[in-house]
């Protein structure tokens, strides 16, 4: 059986192994080594942000059944995108992939900020009232559709090969778990790590209720975009025991902990003057 097609029939369990693996993993590593003190029951939390995990997952599942692994088979098929036309193969087109694919993923995560309609779809992120590994696949079902097209789109453009897809997918997972983890890391480790590795207290600056905070550190696996574009920043004001984490306007756990809430939360309220640009963040705005 070729490569590809053997890849795109146990990609599913790699991925769902691979996941729980480091769900284990990072949940374990929290209760020994918790960076802060969570505010909301951690059982509610987990069931409700896992449950929009698994919804999210048939959802996708329904709509794309060959999901980015599919497309990308289609591409390299049909010979598609920018590596095939300048015959790049091998192991340059899994490190350009790789490194294009986080460039895009940054450039989305800044748009769903930028853009008042998309950031009512990414609060659903934000509003989590705790951080910890479950934060990191916490996203609404709409915007987990849009992002799902806008990697299709990726894949069409860039052409990359069906191995490289795969470990993006992996790596894309894993890190987000491991950056949104409540996990102490050394302070001298988590300052060199910082340079090569979006780290838990590199990310979880940009979950504070603070807007030029919450406008900071966008990337999600590799930290060199936030300082290449100038959006990153060091340390919290609070420091990271104190700093709130959340949105300004959304407190109740009503409103953001149970999965309801988080389902109808794109839909509540007006849309309001938010741009990635204001820095009034002693205003307390959303």
């Amino acid at each position: 059986m070729p490569l590809e097609n053997l890849i795109m029939q146990y990609e599913a369990p790699i991925r769902m192994g691979i996941f729980f693996g480091i769900l284990l993993l990072i949940g374990l590593w929290e209760v020994v080594a918790p960076r802060r003190t969570l505010t909301v029951s951690k059982t509610v939390r987990w069931v409700n942000n896992l449950g929009l995990v698994f919804f999210n997952s048939f959802i996708l599942r329904l709509i794309f059944p060959m999901a980015a692994v599919g497309m990308a088979a289609l591409a390299t098929e049909k010979q598609w995108g920018l590596l095939p036309y300048f015959h790049i193969e091998g192991v340059a087109a899994l490190l350009i992939s790789l490194v294009a694919l986080d460039f895009i993923i940054y450039l989305q995560h800044v748009m769903v900020h930028a853009i008042p309609a998309l950031w009512r779809l990414h609060r659903v992120h934000h509003a989590d009232l705790d951080y910890d590994v479950t934060t990191g696949a916490r996203f609404h079902t709409i915007e987990i559709i849009l992002s799902m097209l806008i990697k299709f789109a990726a894949i069409v453009v860039l052409g990359p090969p069906v191995v490289a897809i795969v470990i993006f997918e992996v790596v894309l997972n894993a890190s987000a778990m491991f950056n949104h983890g409540n996990i102490r890391l050394p302070l001298a480790l988590d300052r060199y790590l910082r340079w090569v590795l979006v780290t838990p207290d590199m990310h979880r600056v940009h979950h504070s209720v603070e807007d030029d905070e919450a406008n900071s550190n966008f990337g999600f696996c590799l930290p060199w975009w936030d300082r290449l574009f100038g959006t990153y920043r060091d340390q919290p004001r609070a420091g990271h025991e104190k700093m709130t984490i959340g949105i300004h306007k959304y407190r109740e756990p009503k409103q953001v902990a149970w999965l309801p809430g988080i389902l109808i939360l794109p839909f509540k309220g007006k849309v309001s003057e938010y741009a990635i640009n204001r820095r009034n963040w002693s205003k307390g705005h959303e």
